[in-house]
This record gives structure tokens, sequence and C-alpha cells, in this order.
């Protein structure tokens, strides 16, 4: 009998795709990667699993390697996709296939299925990630399958096929869209959203935190201490990755921090309208960016900005491991070795307001930068440098002269 791992949610579609690849022959064993997602109860998620008639069924704790070995990296970069975009659901694909690739390895599996749809960037990781991984990788996507597009065309179809199984869902009304979560983000899209003219932040429900209209109308300080671009601590306390994430999460949450709302380009073409808050990534993303200004030479700063966004693309399109990342990778932890200090913010109603910042690896001396009389920068220095770095323009005004 052929075997295959699945990407198990417990949701609707994965229960009803165990059940559907059961019924193709396959002995299949179920992985929940657990990523911080919310969860009723994850003992009654792998009863489920196994009621359905898995194999196996098991729950993978990968939250601290999420945060320490991807989410962070990212950070390091600044790398937002399209500017804007704290890649919280990019970034947790690649370490789900991982994940099941691992557990495939572990119990001889044949394949490896998942329930993304063949419209999002998801399939995309989710492939990308596990062939890269194990290059003879057989990958299941019923949802690019006809005969299960076919056989379960909506909602009613799924309910109906897991009643005729007696496996138990919840058969509630849908909600008007989608939403995915984990421990650094939730991501909102499609049904209701996919309407431009109504307004994202009002439309979603959030679960991390509460509207800039109802947060304190009194600002909240957060001190955040980095080690080698490494976010350590919070408020003088020095926590694992993931409880670094998980409070400041609590800390912008309730200051109405971390919320966007825009139309984005998927890697397989078309636009589409996502609504996310990501809280606790906000405010590592701006504290780090503020102990770079003061340590990080220029010419690298510049360099790595303008790499930025091609490791953003990369982790949004799903290209996690390959050849080029890992470079990226390797020059990033060398760039920020120097990236050590402590920035205080102030959080107000959304905004997140630099308070003061510190480094013992500063660059800014007071003395060079004063703009008082005296320091140690001579500006008659500037008479000799502007005229090197203006004789090309000279030159051309003369050849070419500019109408003005």
């Amino acid at each position: 009998m052929p075997s295959c791992v699945l990407a198990y949610s417990g949701g609707l579609d994965t229960s009803v795709i165990l059940g559907w690849l059961m019924d193709k022959g396959y002995e299949v064993h179920a992985v929940y990667v657990d990523l911080g997602q919310p969860c009723e109860d994850r003992a009654a998620i792998l009863k489920k699993a196994h009621d359905i008639g898995a194999a196996s069924a098991r729950i993978v704790d990968a939250r601290e390697e999420m945060v320490r070995d991807f989410a962070f990296p990212c950070l390091q970069w600044q790398a937002k996709y399209e500017g804007i975009y704290l890649l919280g659901t990019s970034i947790a694909r690649p370490i789900i296939s991982k994940v099941c690739l691992q557990v495939a390895r572990e119990v001889h599996a044949d394949a490896y299925a998942h329930g993304a749809t063949g419209k999002g960037n998801d399939q995309c990781r989710f492939q990308l990630a596990a062939e890269a991984l194990n290059p003879d990788v057989k990958l299941i996507a019923p949802w690019r399958m006809p005969e299960f597009r076919k056989a379960f065309p909506g909602r009613t179809e799924m309910i109906a096929y897991c009643a005729a199984k007696n496996i138990p869902v919840k058969a509630s009304v849908s909600k008007p869209y989608s939403s995915d979560e984990n421990c650094l983000h939730i991501s909102y899209e499609a049904g209701s959203l996919e309407d431009l003219t109504k307004n994202g932040v009002e439309t979603v429900e959030f679960g991390m935190g509460v509207s800039p209209q109802a947060a304190p109308d009194q600002a909240e300080k957060v001190t955040i201490d980095f080690q080698s671009g490494v976010p350590v601590a919070v408020n003088g306390q020095t926590l694992s990755p993931l409880q670094i994430v998980q409070t400041l999460n609590q800390i912008g949450g309730r200051n109405g921090v971390g919320r966007i709302d825009m139309v984005e380009n998927r890697f397989v073409g078309m636009k589409s309208r996502g609504v996310y808050e990501a809280p606790g990534m906000t405010l590592l993303y701006d504290a780090h960016r503020y102990v770079e200004q003061l340590t990080m030479d220029r010419d690298l700063m510049h360099l790595r900005d303008q790499l930025s966004p091609v490791v953003a693309e990369m982790v949004y399109y799903g290209f996690w491991y390959a050849a080029k990342m890992d470079a990226l990778l390797a020059f990033i932890h060398q760039a920020q070795k120097v990236v050590t200090g402590s920035v205080t913010l102030q959080l107000y109603k959304g905004n997140v307001i630099l308070d003061s910042r510190h480094s013992p690896n500063s660059l800014y001396d007071e003395g060079i930068a004063t703009m008082e009389g005296g320091g140690s920068y001579n500006q008659d220095d500037a008479e000799g440098f502007l005229r090197i770095q203006g004789l090309p323009v000279r030159v051309q005004g003369r050849v070419t002269p500019r109408k003005y």
C-alpha cells in the first residue's frame, strides 16, 4: 500500500483530504506542525485524525525554530515584500515542508500531501521547499486535481462527505473572509475582503490586538535589546526568540500596533488583497533598524537595503532552500555582527515612536556630527572633497551644456 504524509490542520479541508487519500488507497500519516496557530484542543485534533483512519498522527512543535531560524534572519534583512508585508505566512511554509519530510523519512512514506489551492502562493512554497530538500519527493496537491475538485466543488459537498464518513466537523456558517495564523502574525483574505471598496481594517475582526482608536490614551514604553542583530531581551528580561515575539505581540497588540491593508502581487501572477496584523514583528523591525542606524557602516547598510527586496521576494515566492538564499543568509550573518544595542520605543494608538537608543558599537560621534563650532571635523576639507566629486559634472556641463 502506498503511503503519504499529510500536512494536517484538523480543519474541514485537510480532514476531507485525509479521507479522500485513504479512499485512493493511501496509508496516511497526519502531521500537525505547531507554529502557534490557535486551536481549541490539540489532543482532539490527533483523535480526529485517528478516528478518520490515519495510520499515525502527531503534533510537532516548531515555533521556536521558526522564529529563531526563519523569522529573525528575515528581520535582520529588514525583508518586507513589496515594502509592506512582513512575510508571516511565507516564513511558515518551508518549515512545515521540512517537518513533514522528516516524518516521511521516518515512516518511509512515498509522498507528501498538502491542502493548498492551485491559485495561491502556498502551493509554491510547500512544493519548492519540499523539492529542494528531497528532489525525488512525490507531491500530492488534491486541489490541483480535476478529480478532487469535481468531487468537492464547494463546502456543502465537503460537509456531506464528512457526514457520510462520520468525520466530525463544525458545520457553522463560513466566515466572510479566510484567515491564517501563527505566532508571527494573522493574515486575512478572500470573501468580503475581495471588494476593495470595503475598509479592510474595519471589516476584519482582529485576533492579536485592539484598534488604534481603542488603544490606551497614554503611551507605553518598551525596551528591546539586540545582540549581533538578534533580539535577546524585552524590558531587561532575557527571553527565547519565541518568548520575545509572544511578549511583544501582547505589548504591541494592546497599543494597536502592526495592522496593514495591501493589494499584493502573488507569485502565480494575480493581484490579491490581504489584511495583516503583526504587532510583535512590527516592533522588532522598527527597533532593529534604529540599532543599525548607530552601528552599521553606511555602504554596508545601503548594500543590504538594495538586496532586501530580493530576499523578501525569494521568501514570498518560496525559495528558502536555494543556493542564492544560502549565500544571502551567510552575508547577513556577517553584516549583523556589530548590530548590538538597546532601543526604547513609545507606543501610542498604533504609532511606534523612538524614545532612546544606545550601543557599545555606536559609530555616532557627537564631536564630529555637531553643528556647533569646534569638534574634530575640519570643514576646510570639504572644499577639496567637493571639487573632486564635482569634476565629472563640470566636464559634462562644458561638453553638453544643460538649459536652465
